[in-house]
């Protein structure tokens, strides 16, 4: 097998974040369950995997860079236990020919777990489990880990193989008040599915909406990942948002301005007679309470800006009157603080 940082694609400084990404991206990719009938996949997805299992253990992974362990776990010459005279060969050696011989076949037909009475005057058989403990030492004294951590870490492995499946990113487009005011909209993801999304009121721009278990189906019966809806909204030809607050700018005639009255208005959701007080300058704010953006947490006001704004066409009768009209001397321009 191959080195095991470069079968993931990481450095060997890689954080264990950056292997836990890597090896995910890549089992997504070759896990069997996307492959099916694949023997190439099959296999590099069992190589990550080994690589992985070295890799995310931070013990494992510190003996292979120390060169003690080799790409495939197994311990190197010079580091562990080595077979051999007095190990586990065959014939009268080692542990008296206890392991009833192997076959010419490479197999282990003879191979017998009754390995007699665990102690002098114990009574009791030794297993094979019990074997294998003291084989690899036990995890409670210390000596290193146990049968049960191997089988342990056999089950850890093969849970690492189930994987989430991988979230979707959708794009949904609405207008400025079924953003303010909420609303419910069906939509297609890109998995075939097809959802009623609540768009909540006072929804801001690019806010984004997550839909639990709606995304890619999980990868050896993992859970399924998630829809992302980003909420784009649209501009409004007439209203602006500011925090919770709508600003709207109303333009009134001259007259208006000048002697006040009562003028409609639009709102989020209805029309109200708005009082423009008279003298009022272009500009001026007046400030409807409650009637901005409702959200759990607050509400805000609508922002009426004053505009005057003069005829289109030449108003004869304006004229005259104006040029006939003398101001007061004050110049605003100098009152301003212009000139």
């Amino acid at each position: 097998m191959a080195n095991p940082y470069t079968l993931l694609g990481v450095s060997k400084t890689a954080s264990q974040d950056e292997i836990k990404q890597a090896y995910r991206k890549l089992a997504r990719k070759m896990h069997p369950d996307l492959n099916p009938n694949d023997k190439e996949a099959e296999n590099k997805f069992k190589e990550i995997s080994s690589a992985y299992d070295i890799l995310s253990d931070a013990e494992k992974r510190r003996r292979f860079d120390a060169g003690e362990i080799d790409e495939n776990g197994k311990e190197r010459a010079g580091y562990g236990f080595h077979p051999g005279a007095g190990g586990f060969g065959g014939g009268t050696s080692g542990f008296g020919g206890g392991f009833g011989g192997r076959s010419q076949q490479g197999g282990f037909e003879g191979f017998n777990f009754d390995f007699g009475t665990a102690g002098a005057g114990s009574g009791k058989k030794r297993s094979g489990f019990d074997f294998f403990s003291e084989i690899f030492g036990n995890a409670a004294d210390g000596a290193g880990a146990g049968a049960e951590d191997i089988f342990a870490g056999m089950k850890r492995r093969q849970t690492r193989s189930r994987m989430q499946g991988e979230n979707i990113d959708y794009d949904l487009s609405v207008t400025f008040l079924e953003a303010a005011l909420g609303k419910s909209k069906e939509i297609a993801l890109p998995n075939g599915k097809r959802l009623n999304v609540k768009i909540p009121p006072g929804s801001a721009d690019k806010t984004v909406l997550r839909l639990k278990g709606q995304g890619g189906a999980g990868i050896g019966g993992g859970a399924a990942g998630d829809a992302l809806i980003h909420i784009l909204v649209q501009s409004h030809p007439f209203f602006t948002r500011s925090d919770n607050d709508i600003l709207l700018e109303v333009p009134i005639t001259l007259k208006e301005a000048v002697l006040g009255g009562k003028i409609t208005i639009p709102t989020l959701d209805s029309k109200v007679a708005l009082t423009v007080p008279p003298n009022s300058n272009s500009g001026s704010l007046l400030r409807l309470r409650g009637k901005g953006i409702k959200t759990k947490q607050a509400t805000g006001d609508l922002l009426v800006k004053l505009v005057i704004t003069l005829p289109e066409k030449t108003d004869s009768k304006l004229e005259e009157f104006m040029k006939k009209w003398e101001p007061a001397s004050i110049d605003p321009r100098t009152k301003a603080g212009l000139t």
